[in-house]
């Protein structure tokens, strides 16, 4: 029963810390709508990691790599999302794509990263990064935007751990917008 009280309140938590990058949208500023860019969502890194953890900090990216697959559908069900992804950070991911789906909402754009490897050992890796959403958007089914709220950058903390030969987002906390 505590198991299941600490995993709704972490949920919950995890939940609100996004509602500003996921559930409010985001934009340049400006409180011009902008229609949708035509190029899929996709990631960029601008930092490389501790070549001795790459493969963790390789993982973190696939995971928002899946995770904007499936924001393109609203796809809580994306299989990919097991991938790179597990525990906490699953139920993370496809709570946000559950609310998305309710909205009636996508999202589409480019969301740029620039993760950190700043604690490290054998197995486990802690990732720091500055997502800039600031072009990752939501869209109703017409095309145009949900809603004009500025957004932009949002400190994310997430933690790669290596079970069975592979890394996965174990635990993700993504931070409010204007948080780096």
């Amino acid at each position: 029963m505590n198991t299941q009280r600490r995993a709704a309140a972490l949920l919950a938590a995890a939940s609100a810390a996004i509602a500003g990058l996921f559930l409010g949208g985001c934009a340049d500023g400006s409180s011009d709508a902008k229609s949708p860019p035509e190029k899929t969502v996709g990631t960029t890194v601008s930092r490389t990691p501790n070549a001795q953890h790459a493969e963790a900090v390789d993982a973190y990216r696939a995971m928002w790599g899946d995770l904007a697959a499936a924001a393109q559908t609203s796809d809580a069900k994306y299989p990919r999302l097991e991938a790179h992804a597990s525990g906490e950070a699953l139920e993370l991911l496809r709570y946000m794509m559950t609310q998305d789906r309710k909205k009636d909402v996508v999202t589409k754009g480019q969301l740029r990263l620039d993760p950190v490897a700043e604690k490290r050992d054998a197995t486990t890796v802690v990732i720091r990064d500055c997502a800039d959403a600031t072009d990752w958007l939501h869209y109703a089914n017409d095309g145009k935007r949900e809603d004009d709220v500025p957004g932009g950058h949002h400190r994310v903390d997430a933690t790669v751990r290596q079970q069975h030969g592979a890394w996965t987002v174990e635990r993700l906390y993504i931070d409010r917008v204007g948080t780096c």
